[in-house]
């Protein structure tokens, strides 16, 4: 398992440095004082699509059929392009939040609660995002399974909206945040694993 992280890292060193950019460049531009919040949400979910290119790179260089002479099983497989999308996600989180909270400082108005509710919907569209499309790129393979990829840019477009329009009005006011925590948390947690389960399963079918 520690080698399987350790080639995703090489390679998401080696591979994945144009991801960097753009999302200093949508942070840039979210400090710049644009109001859209697709700029602030999509630096997190590009780097929830990383294990998709992991997994491209793997098939162009036909790892998929090489891992099978190696001691690795599917689990193992599947859950190092997980926590490897989970370790990005949450490292330009971090990254994002702290953008976040200069921008805010900047307007002088800084509120706490928006700011958790914020990263909260951050992370949760970011891992919706992934746990979506990687049990279809685990069955089908990357060229197939794209159009899974397609459809989670359209749910980023929606999502940015909603988060937005929820925003725009006084969301600390109407949202009670204990609520917003527990929902986010269990919905958070119980898609990730369940894709996370439904890509073994499938990727064992690929593999057999």
């Amino acid at each position: 398992m520690k080698g399987l992280l350790l080639k995703d890292l090489y390679m998401l060193k080696h591979y994945c440095k144009s991801y960097i950019f753009i999302a200093i460049i949508f942070i840039a531009v979210s400090l710049s004082g644009n109001d859209n919040m697709f700029f602030v949400f999509y630096p997190v979910i590009l780097c929830g699509i990383i294990p998709v290119n992991l997994l491209g790179y793997d098939e162009r260089s036909r790892w998929i059929q090489y891992s099978g002479t190696l001691p690795y099983t599917a689990v193992q497989i599947v859950s190092a392009k997980y926590l490897i999308g989970l370790f990005t996600q949450i490292t330009m989180l971090s990254v994002t939040g702290i953008a976040t909270m200069v921008k805010m400082g900047m307007a002088d108005r800084i509120r706490i609660n928006d700011f958790i509710i914020l990263m909260l919907m951050m992370l949760i569209v970011s891992t919706v995002t992934s746990s979506l499309t990687l049990p279809f790129i685990f069955r089908l393979g990357v060229e197939k399974g794209r159009i899974a990829y397609y459809f989670m840019i359209g749910f980023i477009f929606a999502a940015s909206f909603a988060a937005g329009n929820i925003l725009g009005e006084d969301l600390h006011s109407e949202i009670e945040i204990n609520n917003i925590l527990t929902i986010l948390c269990i919905i958070g947690t119980g898609v990730y694993i369940l894709s996370w389960y439904l890509s073994v399963k499938l990727y064992e079918k690929r593999i057999l």
